[in-house]
């Protein structure tokens, strides 16, 4: 009997020394409160106590924490505008001024508040500057001092605010089509000067290649008209040999030569007597020995009509 009674007790005395015992991480720090008031603030890891079920644990991230602004849209002083977001980080010092601040809100109604500390001194600092320096290498400077002044009031709210970094500077989008078109604009221009620039180079070297084919052209003209020419001078002297070895046999063999190309049948007739010079070498027709009257001639290929073949000299 006494066993069973014991054992709630055990129970008890279990629950009450577990909920007395707690361990604190390295990456977080603790608030043990009683009532709402703090009464013991830890942030080195390892075993502790409290009282049981009067007081309570409350934990917090230790680490480096960060924090991305909402991009805002920032006027600088020479009145040019850019998209600005920027990223913080930040960490928790000062746990009462924390929980003091943020209550049961925690993280995410710290990062809230720090949001409403950096925007407003990204928008500060650099509304203060010209464009060109947050293009420039003041940009670290700037960036510096967006963080020192966001420091100074996160202190407040038990949070060290360690850097500040501007993520994006980007043109508005109305400004970012308006870039776009000025570029496709020259982009255009000097698209349009290229291809002229590409033509009047085209013509150019047509110009010189139709030039160099006259001159090729007339060059091979000029020594074909050469060659030509040597070729129906040396012709000539082979004639002009061939007619002093045997002048006769030249006369015979070029009026063969023009019967041939003259006499074509069906196509060509001659009327002249048979005595002439041109048939000089075909025999005389019986009838033209008393010397009698001018005869027709008919080319029929070989054959004249009132005539014979002509004889060989």
């Amino acid at each position: 009997m006494k066993m069973i009674y014991s054992l709630p007790v055990l129970a008890i005395l279990l629950a009450t020394a577990m909920s007395s015992i707690f361990v604190v991480d390295v990456r977080e720090k603790v608030l043990v409160l009683q009532f709402g008031e703090v009464k013991q603030v830890v942030d080195e890891p390892g075993l502790y106590f409290k009282a049981p079920f009067i007081q309570e644990v409350f934990r917090y991230d230790d680490r480096i924490l960060g924090l991305v602004t909402d991009p805002q849209e920032i006027t600088f002083a020479d009145q040019r505008r850019l998209v600005v977001d920027a990223f913080a980080r930040w960490r928790i010092v000062d746990l009462q001024k924390f929980r003091r601040a943020v209550g049961l809100g925690g993280i995410d109604e710290a990062r809230n508040n720090l949001s409403k500390i950096v925007n407003p001194e990204v928008r500060d600092v650099l509304g203060s500057v010209p464009l060109q320096s947050v293009l420039s290498q003041d940009r670290v400077a700037l960036m510096n001092k967006i963080r020192d002044n966001a420091r100074a009031k996160a202190a407040t709210l038990g949070i060290d605010v360690i850097d500040v970094r501007l993520t994006r500077t980007d043109l508005p989008q109305q400004n970012l089509d308006a870039t776009y078109s000025r570029m496709q604009a020259e982009r255009q221009r000097d698209a349009t000067d290229e291809i002229a620039r590409g033509n009047e180079a085209a013509q150019t070297l047509r110009a010189e290649a139709d030039r160099a084919a006259v001159e090729i052209t007339s060059e091979a003209s000029k020594q074909a008209e050469i060659i030509r020419g040597q070729a129906d001078a040396k012709r000539s002297a082979i004639y002009a040999e061939a007619y002093g070895q045997d002048p006769e046999f030249y006369a015979f063999t070029r009026s063969l030569t023009a019967y041939t190309a003259a006499l074509k049948s069906g196509t060509t007739a001659f009327v002249m007597p048979p005595s002439g010079e041109f048939f000089q070498y075909f025999g005389s027709d019986p009838m033209d020995q008393s010397g009698g009257s001018a005869s027709a001639a008919t080319g029929t290929g070989s054959t004249v009509a009132g005539g014979s073949a002509p004889k060989a000299p």
